[in-house]
C-alpha cells in the first residue's frame, strides 16, 4: 500500500493549551489518521497557550485535509494556518540565471560586452562552429514541451507544464552540470513546434523534448533530427527505454536468464512503450508482445497508425491476438508503461517461473507491488517508496553530458545502449531489491556520460 510521502507534506501552525500532554496529543492525532510527523517546532510559549509548527507527510490532498481536521477536533486546539510545503518550494520558480564572469570595472565590461564582444561575434559569423566554443551553446540544453502530456496528468497546456520543465532543468544541473532551460510552447500544432524549435536551436547544444503526446511526438522528434545539427532526445521515449533496458539487464542476471530466451510483454505502446520495444529489439529478445487498450498488437488488427504498424511488423512472431491476460501466459518479463491496476495475482501466476515485473505506471502501478513481490522474482516500479525505482534521472543528465562533451550532432541507438549498460554496471552485485543504482549515486552520471562519449567515437574532445 502507498505510504505518506514528501510530495504531500504540510506544515500546520497550531495553537494549543499549554499542558503537559499538548505535544503528545497533537502528534497522536496526526498518527491516528495515518499521517507521518516529520518535525515538531515550538514557535511561541505562553502561560496558557503553546504555538507549534507540526510538519507531516500525507498520502494526497484529501488526506492532508483529514489531518488538519483531526488537529482541529482536539479540545482547545486551533489550526491557525496550513502551508503546503510543495507549493512553498515552487514559489517564484526553481531556476535563476547567474553570470559566469565578473563585471567589476570598465575593463571587464568592455571585454564582456561592447566593444570587445563585437570581435567574438565576427569570429562566429566567419566560422559558425565557433559558437560551441565561445558561447553557452557548448553546455546548454533546451527542455521543450507543448504541455500536451504532462506527467500522467494529460493535456494541461504550456503554462501548467512549466513546473515540470523547471524541475527537469534543475536535475540537469544537479546531476551533470548541464545548463538547461524550459521552452514551453503555446501551440500543439506539429509544424509550428518543429519550426519554432528549428529557429531557436542555434543557442543550444541539444534539445530535450518532454511531455509531448504520442503520436505527434514521434514525427516532431524524427523531423527535428533531420533538420538540426545538434542531438534531439525525447526523454519520455528514450530516457525511459535506457533505464528500463539497464534495469532488465541486471534483473536477468538475478534470475539467471538470457534475454534471447525470454518472452517479454510490453503494456502500453505510446511514447515510452514504443521506445522500449525499439531499443529492446537491439538486444535480440526471444519475442516481444506489445499490448495496448485494444489488446495484443498484431498485423491483422484494424485501426493501426504508423507507429502501431511498425510495432506489429517487428514483434509478436506468432501473430497471436488476445488480451493482456493472454499475453502474460508463460511470459518471462512484464514491462508496463500504461495504466493502474490492470491485472492481479491470478494473471501473474500464469507467467513463467522466476518472472520479472516492471510495473511503471505512476503513481499507481499496473499491479499492486505487494501482490507482485509475492509471486515474481524481481519487481520494479516508478515509485520512490518501493525498491528498484525506474527513474529517467538515471539516464538523461549523463546522456546529455556525454553528447555535449563530444560535441555530438546526433544520437544513435549505439549511444543509448551504451548508456543502458553503464547504468547497469554501476550495480556490481545486483539482487532482487537492487537492480538499479540510486538516483543520488554520484557514479551514475559520469559513467553514462563516458559511455555515450565513447560511443560517439570522439575521444579527443575535452569535457566541459
Amino acid at each position: 500500500m502507498p505510504v505518506p510521502g514528501p510530495g504531500y507534506a504540510i506544515t500546520a501552525r497550531v495553537e494549543a493549551p499549554a499542558s503537559a500532554s499538548a505535544a503528545g496529543d497533537i502528534t497522536m492525532a496526526v498518527g491516528r489518521v495515518g499521517g507521518v510527523v516529520t518535525a515538531f517546532d515550538v514557535v511561541e510559549s505562553h502561560t496558557r497557550t503553546l504555538i507549534v509548527d507540526i510538519s507531516c507527510n500525507a498520502l494526497n490532498e484529501a488526506h492532508a485535509s483529514e489531518i488538519t481536521a483531526a488537529l482541529e477536533a482536539l479540545p482547545g486546539v486551533r489550526v491557525r494556518k496550513v502551508s503546503d510545503r510543495t507549493f512553498l518550494l515552487h514559489l517564484g520558480g526553481k531556476l535563476s540565471v547567474e553570470s559566469k564572469v565578473s563585471l567589476r570595472n570598465r575593463d571587464d565590461l568592455s571585454r564582456a560586452y561592447t566593444p570587445g564582444v563585437a570581435r567574438v561575434c565576427q569570429a562566429i559569423a566567419a566560422n559558425p562552429a565557433d559558437a560551441r566554443r565561445l558561447t553557452i551553446k557548448r553546455n546548454t540544453v533546451a527542455v521543450v514541451t507543448d504541455g500536451s502530456a504532462v506527467l500522467g496528468l494529460g493535456n494541461l497546456g504550456a503554462a501548467a507544464a512549466m513546473p515540470v520543465m523547471e524541475g527537469k532543468a534543475a536535475l540537469f544541473k544537479r546531476f551533470a552540470g548541464v545548463d538547461a532551460w524550459p521552452v514551453c510552447l503555446d501551440t500543439q500544432d506539429t509544424e509550428e513546434i518543429i519550426r519554432t524549435v528549428q529557429i531557436l536551436a542555434p543557442a543550444y547544444g541539444g534539445i530535450n523534448l518532454e511531455d509531448i503526446a504520442a503520436p505527434r511526438c514521434f514525427e516532431i522528434e524524427a523531423r527535428l533530427r533531420e533538420l538540426l545539427d545538434i542531438p534531439v532526445f525525447h526523454d519520455d521515449q528514450h530516457g525511459t527505454a535506457v533505464v528500463v533496458l539497464g534495469a532488465l539487464r541486471n534483473a536477468l542476471r538475478v534470475v539467471g536468464k538470457k534475454i534471447s530466451d525470454c518472452k517479454i510483454v510490453v503494456c502500453g505502446v505510446g511514447a515510452a512503450g514504443s521506445a522500449v520495444i525499439r531499443l529492446l529489439r537491439s538486444s535480440a529478445p526471444g519475442d516481444v508482445l506489445a499490448v495496448d487498450i485494444d489488446g495484443i498488437v498484431h498485423p491483422g488488427r484494424d485501426g493501426l497508425d504508423d507507429n502501431l504498424r511498425w510495432i506489429a511488423e517487428h514483434t509478436n512472431e506468432a501473430r497471436v491476438s488476445g488480451t493482456l491476460a493472454d499475453a502474460l501466459v508463460d511470459a518471462d518479463v512484464f514491462i508496463g508503461v500504461s495504466a493502474p491496476n490492470l491485472f492481479g495475482a491470478e494473471e501473474l501466476a500464469t507467467m513463467a517461473p522466476d518472472s520479472i515485473v516492471f510495473a511503471l505506471a505512476n503513481p499507481d502501478p499496473e499491479i499492486d507491488p505487494a501482490i507482485a513481490t509475492a509471486h515474481a522474482a524481481v519487481v520494479a516500479t516508478g515509485r520512490s517508496d518501493y525498491p528498484n525505482q525506474i527513474n529517467n534521472v538515471l539516464a538523461f543528465p549523463g546522456v546529455f553530458r556525454g553528447l555535449l562533451d563530444a560535441q555530438a550532432r546526433d544520437i544513435t541507438d549505439a549511444m543509448l545502449l551504451a548508456a543502458a549498460a553503464a547504468i547497469a554496471d554501476v550495480v556490481a552485485e545486483p539482487n532482487p531489491s537492487f537492480i538499479v543504482p540510486s538516483v543520488f549515486d554520484a557514479a551514475v552520471a559520469p559513467a553514462v556520460a563516458e559511455a555515450v562519449r565513447s560511443a560517439t567515437g570522439k575521444q579527443d574532445v575535452a569535457p566541459v
